[in-house]
């Protein structure tokens, strides 16, 4: 195995396990949560005593650092399966929600990310968006696969500015490969948005989740389609595109875009304050098993973010866990 030479610095962390014991077929993305450089990401996995470290290193920049050569298995995602088959990226951010990267930053992701695919012999980027279905795919030859760390441990990286460019972002890389492109769809009946529609937003509020009860005010412009939750009370995730005139990034009402109708849903919707059960076979968000006495009781949701539900107290109040999990594991009582 080979490493990027995209690389202009290295500091070579202890925090690993060498070699590695699968061949690389996943990359994972992380935030830092911290504007900080390559230099200084190196300092922080150093110490033995971190017991944590990455592949690779992405500054505010631009600039491209190297803590785990890429036969080796960094200690990053909470899952030695999962990093034993991943290169992983972490890439300087913002230390508040959504925990946004600077352009350059982003740019090199891209270009990181293409050369390690490429190295690896690898023509597409996938991401499913998905944790179940993600896991459970075998890449086919010439297939690399996104995973984050949120599910594997009870934690938000990749942060939500990445999160919801992991679509675009795997879209850019397999062009930049020259893999198959998915054939067009058919033409969506007018008024249905999809993931990456560039749409005129004409409200003045944005949400940072689906269900939020306010949010700060924001301007009007041309925005893009980054995620879609139908059972959402604002159900449209938008970033501003450059030049548009808006400065948009988070949810919003469906009456907010011009000309879209609202998303479908086949079920009621599970909000705030819902009381809900838990499906046969639940787990936690990260994956952890959920013990007996919690799967047969009724819970109140206490927040919802994306796909992520925080489950809180019971309904007799006895019981508080505050747990996530996948809203998709939650049935509405």
């Amino acid at each position: 195995m080979s490493n990027s030479p995209l690389v202009v610095h290295t500091n070579i962390s202890p925090n690993k396990t060498s070699p590695r014991n699968c061949a690389i077929d996943r990359i994972s993305i992380h935030c830092v949560v911290g504007q900080c450089s390559v230099e200084t990401l190196g300092g922080v996995f150093k110490p033995p005593s971190r017991q944590a470290s990455s592949n690779y290193g992405i500054g505010p920049d631009g600039r491209v650092g190297m803590y785990c050569e890429e036969k080796d298995r960094s200690w990053c995602t909470s899952s030695g399966a999962n990093d034993h088959r991943a290169v992983t990226i972490e890439v300087a951010s913002d230390t508040f929600h959504p925990y946004a990267v600077k352009d350059k930053a982003f740019a090199a992701l891209l270009d990181l990310c293409t050369d390690i695919c490429k190295r690896n012999g690898k023509s597409k980027l996938l991401w499913f968006g998905d944790k179940d279905k993600t896991l459970a795919y075998m890449p086919k030859a010439g297939e690399m696969v996104l995973t984050v760390h949120r599910w594997f441990a009870n934690k938000s990286c990749p942060g939500d500015y990445l999160y919801n460019r992991h679509g675009e972002i795997a879209a850019e890389v397999t062009k930049r490969l020259g893999g198959a492109t998915p054939q067009p769809s058919p033409p969506a009946p007018s008024g249905a948005l999809k993931v990456g529609d560039i749409v005129d937003f004409k409200g003045v509020v944005h949400y940072a989740n689906a269900n939020a009860a306010s949010g700060p005010s924001c301007k009007p412009g041309k925005a893009k389609v980054t995620n879609i939750y139908p059972s959402g009370k604002h159900p449209y995730h938008l970033i501003a595109e450059k030049g548009g005139g808006s400065n948009v990034y988070g949810w919003v009402n469906t009456a907010d875009i011009a000309g879209a109708s609202a998303p479908t849903t086949a079920t009621p919707a599970i909000i705030k304050g819902s009381k809900v059960k838990l499906k046969n076979g639940a787990t936690y968000y990260g994956g952890q098993s959920i013990p007996g006495w919690v799967m047969a009781d009724t819970w109140i949701v206490k927040e919802i973010k994306g796909d992520r539900a925080v489950i809180d107290k019971n309904v007799s109040g006895r019981n508080s866990i505050c747990s996530p999990v996948n809203i998709k594991n939650l049935i509405l009582v």
